[in-house]
């Protein structure tokens, strides 16, 4: 479980983000491209943009899901 005090800078003020679990392996930017990145020279992904619609939110929620090492983390 991601923890929420441990968001990595970067990450756009809202409900998801990404802590510093995060190892790179990009599957958040392969599911949810609209709202994930890759920051500090690929070094971690970060939440560069909030979900906007249901479908955005949704593809956000199997991202965190996905995640190998449950470093998403939703507050909402």
């Amino acid at each position: 479980m991601a923890d929420s005090g441990d968001k990595l800078p970067g990450n756009t003020a809202g409900d998801f983000y990404v802590d510093s679990n995060c190892i790179a392996c990009v599957t958040c930017i392969t599911v949810a491209p609209e709202c994930f990145s890759m920051k500090n020279s690929n070094e971690h992904s970060i939440v560069y943009k909030q979900p906007a619609d249901e479908e955005e939110y949704s593809l956000c929620m199997e991202a965190l899901e996905l995640c190998p090492v449950s470093a998403i983390g939703s507050d909402g």
